[in-house]
């Protein structure tokens, strides 16, 4: 998110986009995934759950059925990292809503949006680290965002095989339009904290993206 332009994981990581790792599309937590439409009347449009019903969350209905089914197991990791799914899942379907009316991909924007914070040329290697996607699905968007005339990209004088990428105008012009719209979604999501709440949820999360970071290569392993 402003994050918007931060890590969703998949295939290679985060910003590969919706089959990727915010869980858009996949499973919220075991046996359980979102619903993947619009909240119903009387529910709360970003958790999904009856307004004032917040504890009964969908997470928590589907722990209770995995403790039935093994009494015996730890659901604790559960609860936190089907939350965090689940959050991450329901908030990417509306706050893509800006995305799909410029006709782009979170994935696309994500490049977008690397090349505009960074300030400076990148190569399609240093796309792929800052978006955390594979180098073959970084090559494919840029042919996208080449094409309709939001990047473009510069020979390497020294090495023919490298190219240096940049925002045209046009592409400038886009991101800086377009995440206006995307915080203030977020700051829409986030009003039922307050503004302790938010820090103190910020610095959890925070604490465990930097753990993770450093040790799900070993844990992979």
């Amino acid at each position: 998110m402003t994050a918007t332009d931060g890590p969703s994981p998949n295939g290679g990581g985060p910003g590969d986009g919706p089959e990727a790792t915010t869980g858009a599309d996949g499973p919220a937590v075991a046996g359980a995934g979102p619903d993947g439409g619009s909240p119903a009347a009387g529910q709360d449009p970003v958790g999904g759950d009856p307004v004032g019903h917040r504890q009964g969350d969908t997470v928590a209905g589907v722990v209770r059925q995995w403790q039935a089914v093994h009494p015996g197991l730890d659901t604790g990791p559960m609860e936190i990292i089907g939350r965090i799914n689940r959050c991450a899942a329901l908030l990417q379907q509306a706050e893509d809503a800006p995305l799909r009316r410029a006709g782009l991909s979170r994935p696309e924007f994500d490049l977008l949006g690397a090349l505009r914070r960074t300030g400076h040329e990148l190569t399609p290697g240093e796309l792929a680290r800052e978006t955390f996607s594979s180098g073959a699905a970084v090559t494919k968007r840029l042919k996208q965002l080449t094409e309709r005339g939001l990047v473009e990209r510069r020979g390497d004088t020294r090495d023919r095989r490298v190219a240096h990428l940049r925002l045209t105008d046009a592409g400038r012009e886009l991101v800086d339009g377009i995440l206006p719209a995307q915080l203030a979604y977020e700051t829409a999501a986030l009003s039922g904290l307050d503004a302790p709440e938010q820090g103190e949820l910020a610095a959890l999360l925070g604490e465990l993206l930097a753990q993770l970071e450093g040790r799900l290569g070993a844990l992979r392993s």
